[in-house]
């Protein structure tokens, strides 16, 4: 059986400005486990903010999100632009800020959302190709922004504000636990919670991991 290729989208390094370390991490593993073939790729874009980890403050840096993101994927990742969808079976994106902040800008305003171009350019093509998606944390709001007027199904836990913030694009919100999922098999597109619900590390792997077996099926 041929492996399947997965592509990892990334947004940084680090939850507060960039992916959530440890679901792309867990992501990665998951993937592994089921013999997926991984290629990590980000946009080769500057990162909209960056926050010292340490102290939880913004401070005056200039950083790359496709730098950044190399340092999750070992230094093996490509922009974001150079992917050849037609060699990936299936795409997933971890949470973290960078998801909203670098991915698109949801957490920088309170109206529409606009995705990063490249982000916006591989989901589409992907979706319209028939290639599973899967979103974790609080990169499904990507999900609602580009798929909402196809009402695509996701969830982002238990968020009631974010949902309610989302409806208007179409989107249709599925409250589940944080080990669950929520499957659109209609789009094929896959979500789960993860740090938007877990208070564990334990309970993000169960559902990424739930995230990525589904997808699989999919692909």
């Amino acid at each position: 059986m041929m492996k399947k290729r997965v592509l990892v989208i990334l947004s940084g390094c680090g939850v507060r400005d960039g992916s959530e370390i440890h679901e792309a991490t867990l992501i990665l593993l998951a993937l592994d486990r089921e013999g997926a073939e991984i290629c990590c790729a980000a946009p080769d874009i500057p990162q909209t903010q960056c926050v010292d980890h340490y102290r939880g403050v913004s401070v005056r840096e200039n950083r790359n999100v496709l730098a950044e993101s190399a340092r999750i994927a070992r230094g093996k990742i490509v922009p974001l632009t150079q992917v050849d969808l037609s060699q990936i079976d299936a795409v997933v994106l971890p949470g973290g800020l960078g998801a909203a902040t670098n991915l698109c800008d949801f957490a920088l305003t309170s109206g529409s959302v606009t995705v990063e171009p490249s982000v916006k350019k591989v989901l589409l093509d992907a979706q319209a190709a028939g290639k599973p998606i899967g979103f974790a944390c609080i990169a499904p709001v990507i999900a609602a922004a580009l798929f909402g007027s196809m009402g695509v199904r996701y969830t982002i836990g238990r968020d009631q504000g974010i949902a309610a913030r989302l409806a208007s694009t179409g989107a249709v919100h599925v409250e589940t636990a944080v080990t669950e999922t929520a499957v659109d098999s209609r789009l094929k597109i896959v979500s789960t919670p993860a740090y938007m619900l877990a208070g564990r590390i334990s309970e993000v792997e169960a559902g990424v991991t739930a995230m990525v077996r589904d997808v699989l099926k999919m692909a």
